[in-house]
């Protein structure tokens, strides 16, 4: 007998309370669409990579740029049951999301220019928010008269916390943070947090969606759905969803990632060359 799918939010589990409360919400949403599975745990530092290749994800955010470039392989394109919609107003009520490039809170780097010259860094060269968008960025500014930007690239962070850390060791001099993940550390671990401010933000993207890699019967995907969308009107999730930063969750449509696979297409200069 097949096992029961799961579900994870490790990628937006920005700090225990953070991960504890996506563990109350995904299980508020299971019990509410009658599913009996399991919310499982999956830390840092297991590679996320790891956790996606798995067919046996039932509701698991996953990063937009692997979902849109297995959606491009036949057999093997995932399931978008919802995308989250975070509640701060830059995201005017839309399931998207910016990458935040920032630097250290006591820098002298005003601008995003002003950091030229220094050391960019970055957390993996084919995650979206922390390598993709943050090339897409900075390809703007390339001319034949400046080449190059930065004098050095390091990667390797894996996540948005790691970037703040290597900010305040003086490992770099900016670095780019998912800028819903940024939120939650705002809100939740502000300490954290205001070790960094940021100097500019990139252009608007899809947010990373919840999706299955499991094959779910259209009763549960419709259930799982209705579950999702009753979250922003239960008023006993509220207080999980101004934690979470979260206004709820909206259903887009699977094409609308089509975009990162086509942005992370477009990037001719390695992060070497930046």
């Amino acid at each position: 007998m097949r096992a029961l799918p799961v579900a994870n939010a490790r990628m937006y589990s920005a700090t225990p309370s953070v991960k504890a409360d996506w563990k109350e919400l995904l299980g508020w949403v299971l019990k509410r669409a009658g599913l009996r599975w399991e919310v499982i745990d999956y830390d840092a530092p297991a590679p996320l990579s790891v956790l996606w290749a798995r067919d046996d994800l039932g509701l698991a955010m996953m990063c937009g740029l692997p979902f849109a470039r297995r959606a491009e392989i036949p057999g093997l394109k995932p399931t978008l049951i919802a995308a989250p919609v975070p509640s701060p107003a830059r995201y005017a009520g839309k399931p998207v999301y910016f990458t935040d490039i920032v630097v250290r809170a006591d820098s002298q780097h005003q601008t995003l220019e002003d950091t030229f010259d220094g050391v960019i860094g970055y957390t993996l060269v084919d995650s979206m928010s922390g390598g993709v968008a943050l090339r897409c960025h900075l390809e703007g500014f390339r001319n034949p008269q400046r080449p190059r930007l930065y004098r050095k690239t390091t990667g390797g962070f894996v996540n948005a916390r790691n970037v703040i850390e290597a900010l305040v060791a003086g490992t770099i001099d900016a670095g780019p943070l998912d800028s819903y993940y940024h939120d939650l550390l705002k809100r939740n671990d502000p300490g954290f947090a205001a070790q960094v401010r940021p100097v500019a933000s990139t252009a608007v993207m899809p947010i990373p969606p919840l999706v299955a890699t499991a094959a779910l019967s259209s009763i549960d995907l419709s259930r799982l759905q209705a579950a999702l969308l009753e979250v922003s009107t239960s008023p006993e999730v509220t207080p999980v969803l101004e934690r979470l930063q979260l206004r709820g969750f909206a259903l887009p449509d699977p094409e609308a990632y089509a975009v990162l696979a086509d942005m992370a297409r477009s990037i001719t200069t390695p992060f070497e060359n930046i």
